[in-house]
């Protein structure tokens, strides 16, 4: 879907490398930390001129330093970046950055609470999601608004041929061709499987006023 994106002019990537804006003769990107203590921190210069490159190729841009003090990324958040026409995602390295980049940065995001060796797997799976929230680049375009999480919890299970495996059978209601009730059955799963799997996130739901008439009706609310 990403390689259709760049194709069909959907989506520009480009990748800056930070190491080509160093001025010293080893190309030296990194140092040890003042104070003391484990492993090498990126040094300011090369990284600020690189963002600043970034930033006037492409009509400035909003610069996100991927870190794990950063905002959780979460579904809205790739809705919210979808919405930018620039993204430039700041890969850190070793033990991070100096901390005097925080003035040339716009946002902070973390994929969760757990450390990479790198910024750049990050910035891959934000690429992705975001680019598939872009109009034109999934076959269907309610597969993302429909998706997992767009309405704050888990899909409704799905099912394909055949008919039956392994002595389970699809629910009866998905071969009726009853839209209605398909889509009744769809909110009623979806719910019973967020409060099974992810109860957290039941709060964060979002339901119409005849979808909670739904889910009262049926113990779910």
């Amino acid at each position: 879907m990403i390689r259709r994106a760049v194709q069909d002019g959907i989506i520009e990537v480009a990748v800056t490398d930070i190491r080509s804006f160093a001025t010293d003769k080893h190309s030296m990107t990194d140092d040890r930390p003042f104070g003391g203590g484990e492993g090498m921190v990126m040094k300011p210069e090369p990284v600020v001129r690189a963002i600043n490159q970034a930033r006037k190729e492409k009509d400035h841009g909003r610069v996100i330093f991927l870190t794990p003090q950063g905002r959780r990324f979460k579904q809205q958040v790739a809705g919210e970046l979808a919405e930018l026409d620039h993204l430039i995602l700041l890969c850190g390295r070793y033990e991070g950055i100096d901390e005097r980049i925080q003035s040339y940065i716009d946002d902070e995001i973390s994929l969760g609470d757990y450390i990479l060796t790198g910024g750049e797997p990050a910035a891959l799976v934000i690429i992705d999601a975001v680019t598939r929230l872009l109009p034109g680049v999934l076959g269907c375009n309610d597969s993302a608004r429909l998706d997992t999480f767009s309405r704050g919890g888990l899909k409704y299970p799905q099912y394909t041929r055949p008919r039956e495996f392994a002595g389970q059978k699809v629910p009866d209601v998905l071969l009726s061709g009853d839209h209605q009730a398909i889509a009744e059955y769809r909110l009623l799963a979806a719910v019973a499987k967020t409060k099974e799997k992810r109860p957290d996130l039941l709060k964060t739901m979002t339901f119409s006023i005849e979808e909670k008439k739904i889910l009262k009706k049926n113990g779910l609310l």
